[in-house]
């Protein structure tokens, strides 16, 4: 029987986790909301599995415990923010929080903040915007994390540079989040780490030859993740992956060109409200038309049913947190050193 632990008792632990690191324990809890939201939702490499790295970085340094962003430029709908190396999940949701109360007087607001933390699973801030009947498009890199090739090539160029986009429906918001790359670095590092290979040969080694060993990313000497299309049609991935380098990168003024090492993770989001155009109700009811006809519409030949993005997260979302959340097998055990190092009691398994 797989082990679940209650929802709130994981985020107590993951709260008082980061506030014995050094946290505010509002901070604390903000990191431990949305990296859960991540495991609820299935993306089980970008929640409770970061926060080893997470409490590693606030113990040397790397991420700084208190204080705030510095406004780099502020224009009401344009923002830039320097992030001084805070926890990207709680800079984040602030600034949605913030773009949330601009939006109401003026309808597109648009952030950018450089030298963030990681922000972990974009999925994760998407119901941030939507429950408001807001549109959201959020967007990601880290400079220092060059590990996708463009189209055609052997050099790796760019990051995993994901994506995410979500907005409201009468019924469950439509939920997209994608890395531009054929596969993360985080399933890479997990297979790599349990000694599995790849479902599909999404590498290439140092030479440009295509393999399903995730041990080649890292070689010596490194290899590369193709960029998401493969071989065939990565030239679509690699122009996604341009579009995130661009809105953060280029935006930021610290991107590609930049200082990779002190660039540390480039974040844009946008906030559309469509009440400013034909209005709230009217793009409800087109975007639910939508989404009923997709889902509706006749499957292939061995697919059950046609589905709409994130609808197989939000039912996962709903049953664990209705039955317990099922966690990774190597997180708990990951996190225990630390449970152990800062006087955290580990939370009680409700089954297995």
């Amino acid at each position: 029987m797989a082990v679940r632990y209650e929802y709130s008792q994981l985020v107590e632990f993951a709260t008082e986790l980061g506030h014995k690191a050094g946290l505010p324990r509002d901070r604390a809890e903000v990191q431990a909301e949305v990296l859960l939201e991540a495991d609820l939702m299935g993306h089980t490499t970008h929640g409770l599995n970061l926060l080893p790295g997470f409490l590693k970085e606030l113990e040397t340094g790397a991420l700084a415990k208190t204080g705030d962003p510095t406004v780099i430029s502020d224009k009401r709908s344009a923002i830039l923010w320097d992030g001084n190396r805070l926890p990207g999940t709680w800079l984040l949701t602030r600034a949605i929080a913030e773009a949330r109360e601009r939006v109401k007087t003026s309808p597109i607001v648009s952030v950018v903040i450089r030298r963030s933390g990681h922000i972990a699973a974009l999925s994760s801030y998407l119901r941030q915007a939507t429950e408001r009947g807001l549109i959201i498009l959020l967007a990601a890199t880290n400079p220092a994390m060059r590990t996708v090739v463009p189209a055609g090539g052997i050099e790796p160029m760019l990051a995993p540079n994901p994506i995410a986009f979500g907005f409201p429906t009468d019924e469950d918001p439509i939920l997209i989040d994608i890395s531009t790359s054929a596969v993360a670095n985080g399933w890479v590092r997990r297979w790599t780490k349990e000694g599995k290979r790849l479902p599909q040969k999404w590498l290439q080694d140092s030479s440009g030859n295509l393999t399903d060993n995730p041990a080649a990313l890292f070689g010596p000497p490194p290899g590369a993740l193709l960029p998401l299309g493969g071989v065939e049609l990565g030239h679509k991935g690699f122009a996604l992956g341009l579009i995130v380098e661009a809105l953060t990168g280029g935006l930021s003024g610290v991107g590609h060109t930049g200082n990779a090492k002190d660039a540390g993770n480039l974040v844009y989001f946008q906030l559309v409200d469509p009440n400013a155009f034909a209005g709230s109700a009217e793009f409800k009811h087109d975007s639910t038309g939508l989404a009923q006809a997709c889902r509706k519409s006749k499957p292939r030949e061995g697919v059950k049913s046609v589905r709409m993005p994130g609808d197989g997260a939000l039912a996962l979302c709903r049953s664990q947190l209705r039955d317990g959340v099922e966690l990774y097998p190597s997180i708990m055990p990951d996190l225990q050193p630390w449970a152990a190092k800062l006087g955290v009691a580990a939370p009680r398994a409700v089954s297995e």
